[in-house]
């Protein structure tokens, strides 16, 4: 087997545990998945392909193509988590070896190799590229449109610039402006720099590439406009657009510095080599390739570092760059600790992690907090103890161990793959939404109908439910699902599915 088809097999196997494999490990999570889950199957009910809605009230949040592809998968393999997260782990597969591709025809085949390891095996990237929300999607459409614009700076072929607008078009209609204004600045900047700026005004203002981003984009725009009208505007474009940049929504607000510690732990376990990167920005200005990277991490991190409301995932539109940028550093000697000790940290956080929140419980306001950790050590078993405890051995044993350090990178990544995808998530899953799938399926199988959800917002109970429920005051005779927390609004009722936290009753 040569080299090439060597990296290529290591990859499908990482890409295999980390994106498809865990699909069904795990309940859908709340509110994103559920929500999102939630929209694909009242589209699939209601027959409504151009507006999606949630809990039958329209749903502004995200444009359509994550829908249609939700759809089409659940239509084919059924209303179920890994049909719902299907799209997603197709969409990070690409986007993976879109990394792979660009960097060894720009750079070489090692390099390409290792960055495309670093985005499989990151934190952040294993939690986010199979979940059913638009994110995969949209880091997809961005990687792809970025590479094809910085080959036409390189060839100067147009085939180039019209797949630009191409993605740049279906990242639109995957998560709006975002897919626009990304390639749009960071091209305008990179550009500019190369003193090319009248090149960069002939490619923005191609008119076959604005026609195809108008045909493969605008059509669902119009239509959802003729449907929905000025709503649609307000919703969508003020609401869910510019007012997330000029104050938090939805209490998702934070400083100046708060994707900094979002970095830190988001592309572990190779921070190390995130941070050799961002060292050696000052001496990437002499090669087009590290400077166009560097202009990309470096406008998103500061756009979204400046934006008033604050999401983690929203630093994963900068991760490809940094992915590639360190990557070039893995040739170079480094102390193994750099990548074991932080890993270990985070191994260890996480066995203690029901006990350390236990000496907490008593600081904590959030009453169903307190419940899910009085529950949580029935989750954190001892089979999940057992599991970490592995995963420390083996740290520590290639700590000591004399390993090529190749094949030490591999192996890192390959425990952080099965600690997030095998352990941590499906251990958390159990714990914060089994109990409300569970109780949707009950309330299913049972034929309950008119289900009053009551000071509590969870979209994935509607999934499982596979029906609507009703938001209001409770009376005689209702049956609710709400939180164990609320029951004392209630002067009589009847228990009929109860754990971790959350409640199926009925009003007597």
């Amino acid at each position: 087997m040569n080299l090439e088809k060597k990296y290529i097999t290591i990859l499908i196997f990482f890409i295999a545990i980390a994106f498809f494999i865990p699909l069904g490990f795990a309940p859908l999570f709340d509110l994103d998945e559920g929500a999102f889950s939630e929209a694909t199957r009242e589209m699939l009910v209601g027959g409504d392909y151009i507006t999606t809605y949630l809990n039958g009230n329209l749903r502004f949040d995200k444009p359509i193509l994550i829908y249609w592809l939700q759809l089409l998968s659940v239509k084919s393999f059924g209303l179920n988590e890994i049909a719902l997260r299907l799209p997603s782990a197709i969409a990070s597969s690409f986007w993976a070896f879109s990394i792979y591709f660009f960097t060894k025809r720009l750079i070489d085949t090692k390099i390409a190799f290792f960055a495309t390891i670093f985005m499989v095996s990151s934190l952040q990237i294993n939690i986010i590229a199979k979940a059913s929300i638009a994110d995969a999607l949209l880091n997809m459409f961005i990687a792809l449109s970025m590479f094809m614009l910085y080959y036409y700076f390189k060839y100067r072929d147009k085939k180039y610039v019209y797949l630009g607008f191409l993605f740049v078009g279906l990242g639109t209609l995957t998560k709006g402006p975002v897919a626009i204004m990304i390639p749009f600045i960071v091209t305008l900047i990179f550009f500019s720099m190369k003193r090319e700026f009248k090149e960069w005004v002939r490619v923005i203002f191609n008119p076959i590439g604005i026609l195809i981003f108008i045909v493969v984009a605008l059509p669902w725009y119009i239509a959802e406009y003729m449907a929905q009208g000025q709503p649609f505007i307000d919703g969508f474009f003020l609401k869910h657009n510019l007012s997330r940049f000029s104050s938090p929504m939805e209490h998702h607000s934070g400083n100046i510095l708060y994707f900094i510690p979002v970095l830190l732990i988001g592309v572990m376990p190779f921070t190390y080599f995130i941070l050799k990167a961002i060292r050696n920005f000052k001496n990437y200005f002499r090669d087009d390739l590290k400077l166009y990277l560097s202009i990309w991490f470096i406008f998103v991190f500061t756009f979204f570092s400046l934006s008033g409301t604050k999401l983690p995932h929203y630093i994963i539109y900068g991760y490809t760059p940094i992915f590639i940028l360190g990557a070039l550093y893995i040739r170079e000697d480094f102390n193994k600790k750099y990548l074991i000790y932080p890993l270990l940290a985070l191994l260890t956080l996480l066995l203690f992690l029901p006990d350390i929140a236990t000496l907490f419980k008593s600081d904590i306001r959030d009453k169903l907090a307190v419940v899910l950790i009085e529950n949580s050590y029935d989750s954190f078993d001892i089979k999940y103890r057992l599991s970490i405890i592995s995963l420390i051995t083996i740290s520590i044993f290639i700590l000591i161990k004399s390993i090529k350090r190749e094949y030490l990178i591999l192996i890192v990544g390959f425990i952080m793959v099965v600690l997030v995808n095998f352990i941590a998530i499906p251990t958390y899953g159990r714990l914060m939404q089994e109990s409300i799938k569970e109780a949707g399926l009950l309330a299913k199988k049972r034929g309950y109908k008119d289900i009053v959800t009551y000071k509590i917002n969870n979209p994935s109970f509607n999934v499982y439910y596979e029906g609507l429920t009703l938001k209001r005051e409770p009376k005689e005779g209702d049956i609710v699902f709400t939180k164990v927390t609320k029951l004392k609004d209630f002067k009589d009722y009847k228990t009929l599915y109860i754990k971790n936290g959350f409640t199926l009753v009925e009003i007597l």
